[in-house]
């Protein structure tokens, strides 16, 4: 058999599927290491989904998808976030995922390198390797509040620096960036003529503190920093977890002006459109009765607020979670050096799947991320389970 690309065999395995297909094969465990929703779909957006199918609506898109779409995505993203997005600059994709990969396709080119956040979603790293890029981590430590520092940001710069990558609310962190920290990210990628991806697919989630968008301060924002001269922000919006669509794999893309013509390129040469009947779904969820977000969050923090009462209880310290629907917690005193094999241990020793931080970058050893978005009891059960420090 021919062999791969270096490129293409060298992009790691993800730890987060790793851990929870072992779960799934396990009877009774308890799954906190991914973010399924445990909501079912709201009524009218399974109605729109098979009213679509019922009339036969299963034809090709436009290759940013349907006009009615597009329109819904900039209209909640003017509401969210203040930028007032012409719908013509919003490209429907099939999940936040697939509109990475096409964002960084258009923008990098094999030898790229491509400022990611450690610890940071693992496919932010794996997309840059599998386009041949190379993927640059900025470590996030605790001490700075897990918040990227723009002095560390400045002493990676190469002469092939091509973006920063942002995530705020971040996964797995939790943590969520102020206005004068977003602020100064958007003003030191114009300075050094770089793009921004900001990853916003928890922006519905937060607690006690705004969602702010780096587009904000982009040019034609509407607190456009003094150094932005032309807009430089790529926005991914998803509906999987704000509506928990997570399998309908339907988000969005906003774009600067003057990318139309070449996203639509890139677009068709991956897959061509968005499925007709999952964008008619999340027309409907973009549009009709909001109740499912607000009751999402409501249990979000509910579950927030009960994980932390059981790590507190064992001593466990953790990062206070100010959005998403992730808690970052220090396990280090179990895991002695290796949380991939410890959560692995603890899977078949107790039952319970936790992701381990080496999953999202290197900066995670010793930590785990827990997902808060299942039931309160096995949640609170599996927490329950770990060592304390004083008994590890």
């Amino acid at each position: 058999m021919p062999s791969a690309p270096v490129h293409v065999v060298s992009v790691p395995v993800n730890q987060i599927r790793e851990i929870t297909q072992a779960a799934w094969a396990v009877p009774d465990s308890i799954v906190l290491s991914i973010g399924e929703p445990a909501f079912p779909v709201a009524r009218h957006v399974l109605d729109a989904g098979m009213a679509a199918l019922d009339r036969d609506d299963t034809n090709y898109t436009p290759n940013a998808g349907l006009g009615p779409v597009r329109a819904a995505f900039a209209a909640r993203f003017a509401r969210l976030s203040g930028v007032d997005d012409d719908p013509s600059r919003v490209f429907v994709v099939a999940g936040a995922q697939q509109g990475l990969h096409l964002a960084l396709s258009t923008l990098v080119a094999p030898g790229d390198d491509v400022l990611v956040p450690d610890p940071g979603y693992p496919t932010f790293a794996m997309t840059v390797g599998l386009l041949g890029g190379t993927p640059v981590p900025y470590p996030l430590v605790p001490e700075h509040g897990f918040q990227p520092r723009i002095e560390i940001l400045q002493g990676l710069l190469t002469p092939r620096t091509r973006v920063l990558m942002l995530n705020s609310p971040s996964n797995p962190l939790g943590s969520v960036f102020g206005e004068d920290l977003t602020r100064e990210l958007v003003r030191f990628a114009h300075e050094h003529d770089l793009w921004i991806i900001s990853d916003e697919c928890y922006e519905a989630f937060t607690y006690d503190t705004p969602h702010v968008s780096p587009a904000r301060f982009d040019a034609g924002g509407p607190a456009a920093v003094p150094e932005a001269r032309e807009a430089r922000v790529i926005t991914s919006l998803t509906l999987s977890k704000t509506y928990g669509l997570t399998g309908m794999r339907i988000g969005a893309l906003v774009t600067p002006p003057g990318m139309e013509a070449l996203l639509s390129n890139v677009m068709e040469a991956t897959v061509s459109c968005v499925s007709a009947t999952a964008q008619y779904a999340g027309l409907a969820a973009l549009t009709g009765p909001q109740e499912y977000v607000s009751t999402a969050l409501a249990h979000y923090r509910s579950n927030r607020d009960a994980a932390t009462a059981v790590l507190d209880r064992l001593g466990i310290d953790y990062l206070d979670a100010r959005g998403a629907f992730y808690l970052w917690a220090d396990l280090s005193h179990a895991t002695r050096g290796d949380v991939r094999g410890w959560t692995k241990r603890f899977l078949a020793e107790r039952g319970v799947a936790l992701a381990p931080g080496t999953a999202f970058g290197s900066m995670g050893e010793g930590w785990v991320r827990i997902a808060l978005c299942g039931r309160t009891d096995e949640l609170v059960e599996g927490l329950s389970r770990l060592p304390s420090p004083g008994l590890a």
